[in-house]
């Protein structure tokens, strides 16, 4: 591609389809670094902060999701999806895409739905195993669905779909060789196991409740704790650190080093997440949110543990985790199994395969 080409990008709402936006941005730029990029978002979401600080200008559309539960504030809907849509008509208008590409979140929806009806070419990156009412929807227009699980012809015409997986860190892909320095790092005893809990960035309540309960049992496997209790917990969690051999964190940049250190991991069921578990291949207990629309979390989850490739705990049934630990803990066999089996489902190279498809568009 010699030109200078118009590129417009729109996800949100949260990490998981703010930074596959990112990833691919950053793989297009380095390609076509005369072009130019555009983000749309929804006003008030993470993706309004955290795009510009990453080097891009974003719109922002006032637009949100509909309520699962009878509320008033599903009353507005109808009157801010009509005027995000003619706002993102007046965005597409001024700033002349030359192809659209959505990664999910609220204003994705409007973004590309005016995209298709002026004609645009677009490309949705569908991050989990069962994609959302608006990605089905728009997938009749689209040009290519990018994917990371088998089974969604089931939703999407089959021949546009293409599995490349989900965009990961980069860093990642070497972490067998940061494991000395991960330990430093996070100051670990090298004797014993290290357990890394991960309840996303804001955090999860139920995975800290249970740790709370149970942090003495599960320290009885003569391991250690690095517990991210995210954002919202960080002030009610951080005494356990007091706890010889637990560290209390709000939040870990360093995620190649938290995931060289692991030895079991505990984790939400984000596609985001599991795609990066994968190249990690690190043993897994998944614990899915089940606040999530269509339960999705557990539908990836399962896509993984189906395979033998980690093990799938309700959050119904989290009083049982200091048993799951235990057993995980006390079985080298099964921990070299659920690593090998995880490790086989990794697509590295998915960043890198999607930007070959908005080249194809384009061309």
């Amino acid at each position: 591609m010699k030109r200078s080409v118009n590129i417009l990008l729109s996800g949100g709402g949260t990490g998981g389809h703010i930074y596959p936006a990112i990833a691919i941005a950053n793989e297009l730029k380095q390609r076509h670094p005369e072009s130019n990029f555009l983000f749309v978002g929804a006003e008030g979401r993470m993706e309004m902060e955290k795009v510009p600080q990453l080097g891009y200008e974003i719109k922002g559309l006032n637009i949100t999701g509909l309520q699962r539960s009878l509320s008033l504030k599903n009353l507005s809907f109808p009157f801010k999806l009509i005027s995000s849509l003619l706002k993102a008509k007046k965005i597409i208008r001024k700033f002349q895409p030359n192809v659209v590409i959505g990664t999910g979140g609220f204003a994705s929806g409007p973004t590309l739905f005016m995209a298709n009806r002026s004609d645009i070419p677009s490309l949705i990156q569908e991050q989990n195993s069962y994609p959302g009412i608006t990605n089905k929807m728009l997938a009749k227009k689209v040009k290519k669905i990018c994917v990371a699980y088998d089974g969604l012809e089931n939703y999407f015409p089959a021949e546009k779909l293409i599995k490349t997986g989900n965009p990961v860190r980069q860093d990642l892909l070497d972490i067998d060789q940061k494991r000395k320095e991960a330990l430093n790092y996070f100051k670990l005893d090298p004797d014993k196991k290290t357990i890394v809990i991960l309840g996303g960035s804001l955090g999860a309540r139920a995975i800290n409740q249970a740790l709370e309960k149970n942090i003495q049992t599960i320290l009885k496997n003569d391991v250690q704790v690095i517990w991210q209790s995210g954002k919202l917990y960080y002030d009610e969690y951080k005494k356990f650190s007091e706890i010889n051999g637990v560290q209390v964190w709000e939040f870990i940049q360093k995620m190649d080093l938290l995931y060289a250190a692991a030895d079991i991991l505990i984790s939400r069921a984000g596609a985001g997440s599991i795609s990066e578990l994968c190249i990690v291949g690190k043993p897994v207990i998944f614990i899915p949110s089940p606040n999530v629309a269509e339960d999705h979390q557990t539908k990836n989850a399962k896509s993984v543990t189906d395979k033998n490739a980690g093990i799938l705990l309700k959050e119904e049934n989290i009083e049982s985790l200091p048993e799951v630990i235990s057993t995980l803990c006390e079985d080298a066999e099964q921990r070299n199994i659920l690593s090998k089996n995880i490790k086989k489902l990794a697509l590295p190279n998915a960043t890198k395969e999607i930007a070959d498809e908005v080249d194809k568009i384009l061309k």
